[in-house]
């Protein structure tokens, strides 16, 4: 019998072939850690209480700012666009700084962290100088200043996220992993905050005391970031 020949449609198969998108990254997962890296745990509960640091945020700064310029479709509108805005803003620009090779962007995220619980400190005395300032204003005056008041923190706020997952995917080669993990434990901090913030938090605290628990929560997130660094870095 003569021998079989192999045809195109009859070969053999190497195995599964990933397109380019789903390709695994050239990451080695599994390598022991390098000293001054945050385990991706510890990374995941950081990003857990920066999450929750921001709906509080959320909640205090809308009350804030209705107590100013009135509850009305127009305040609850600018507020909510704000918030959107500079969440999607913030992700654009995380992304776009996350994929220059060599970055730290644990770093950047200690930074992001500071500079939000910075802003959360003295946010409600902003918020009322600028609704002193804008008292009597024309209504574009207004929108804007109040636009920007929440836009600014949010840009920071939305740029967190892509830079972890991007830290993630070169420490485990697995996007799906980093993104899933990273978004259910910054939702989680923010579901937690959401009824934190209504039964306990606003009742026992006030909103400006509220608003300081959240920035030393991002205060506490950027310093642990650093600190483990620092600390672990002396290790042999």
């Amino acid at each position: 019998m003569a021998d079989a020949v192999l045809t195109p449609d009859s070969a053999p198969s190497p195995g599964p072939v990933l397109s380019p998108d789903l390709a695994p990254l050239p990451v080695a997962a599994g390598l022991p850690r390098r000293h001054g890296e945050v385990p991706l745990p510890l990374v995941y509960g950081l990003f857990l209480v920066s999450g929750f640091a921001a709906l509080i945020y959320q909640v205090v700064w809308q009350r804030s700012l209705y107590a100013i310029y009135g509850v009305n479709i127009e305040s609850v509108t600018i507020v909510v666009a704000a918030f959107m805005l500079g969440l999607g803003l913030g992700s654009f620009a995380g992304g776009a700084a996350s994929n220059r090779p060599g970055r730290d962007l644990l770093l950047w995220f200690a930074g992001i962290e500071l500079t939000i619980g910075g802003f959360g400190a003295i946010s409600l005395q902003l918020f009322h100088a600028v609704g002193a300032f804008t008292a009597g204003q024309g209504g574009g005056v207004t929108f804007a200043s109040t636009f920007l008041l929440v836009l600014v923190p949010t840009m920071f706020m939305g740029a967190t996220l892509p830079l972890l997952v991007a830290h993630g995917v070169r420490h485990t080669g697995n996007v799906g992993r980093s993104v899933g993990m990273l978004y259910f434990t910054n939702t989680l901090g923010s579901a937690l905050a959401a009824f934190a913030t209504a039964i306990f938090l606003m009742g026992k605290l006030g909103q400006q005391r509220t608003v300081w628990f959240a920035a030393a929560c991002n205060v506490a997130v950027g310093l642990a970031v650093l600190g483990w660094r620092a600390l672990d870095r002396r290790g042999p």
